[in-house]
């Protein structure tokens, strides 16, 4: 598994119109190729009658599936630069689908790959993109009395809060990179006077915005 990379948040669609032609983008996260081209198959499927639904996709950690279809655009000038936007942003497992209701204006190949390029960087934006950060969830057993410190110092440190569970004592749930779980352990310990009962949790992913201006 990888500890960092990034991807999209979900499923999104953006349109524009260049040269009469209306784009309209659609953006999902998928993790095999199968849902990939379900997901293409579904645009197709919903448009029909467009006269073209361009498709990319990038899948797997190290990027190993990657395809992209001109539906009928000439060859290069659709899905090559909608795969393109993908690896330039460094997305993965992202299938991307762009439209196009053509507007009656020619707009040549160079225009044609400004236009799917435009479209596709559009939507991902619109979309939103997130970096996704193997984490291990430790978790710290505390009296009902120290929670009101435990959770204003997690949440003001640079540690992710998770989870807190009220049950008979509570249970803190915090996000902690792998390499810092003994420093997280010792930071706990020293803020309850060694009154926590801290034990390691599972490891998934926490994902955080990425801001762009791309």
């Amino acid at each position: 598994m990888l500890h960092h990379y990034n991807t999209v948040k979900g499923y999104g669609e953006h349109e524009i119109t260049i040269e009469r032609s209306r784009f309209i983008t659609y953006v999902d996260r998928v993790e095999t190729e199968e849902e990939a081209q379900e997901f293409i198959t579904h645009i197709k499927k919903k448009h029909g009658d467009a006269n073209h639904n361009c498709s990319a996709y990038m899948i797997g950690e190290n990027n190993l599936i990657q395809k992209a279809n001109d539906d009928g655009e000439p060859s290069g000038t659709a899905g090559v630069p909608m795969l393109e936007v993908l690896k330039k942003r460094n997305l993965k497992d992202t299938v991307v689908v762009v439209t196009r209701y053509f507007g009656g204006i020619k707009l040549g190949a160079g225009g044609l790959i400004r236009a799917y390029g435009r479209a596709t960087s559009e939507g991902l934006n619109a979309t939103g993109i997130v970096e996704r950060s193997l984490m291990r969830i430790m978790k710290a057993k505390i009296d009902y009395t120290w929670l009101g410190k435990v959770e204003n110092e997690v949440r003001s440190s640079h540690y992710k809060l998770k989870d807190i569970h009220y049950l008979e004592a509570v249970e803190v749930e915090v996000y902690v990179e792998e390499a810092k779980k003994s420093l997280f352990f010792e930071w706990m310990t020293e803020l309850t006077n060694g009154q926590a009962d801290i034990q390691e949790g599972d490891v998934e992913y926490l994902e955080t915005s990425v801001e762009t201006n791309l």
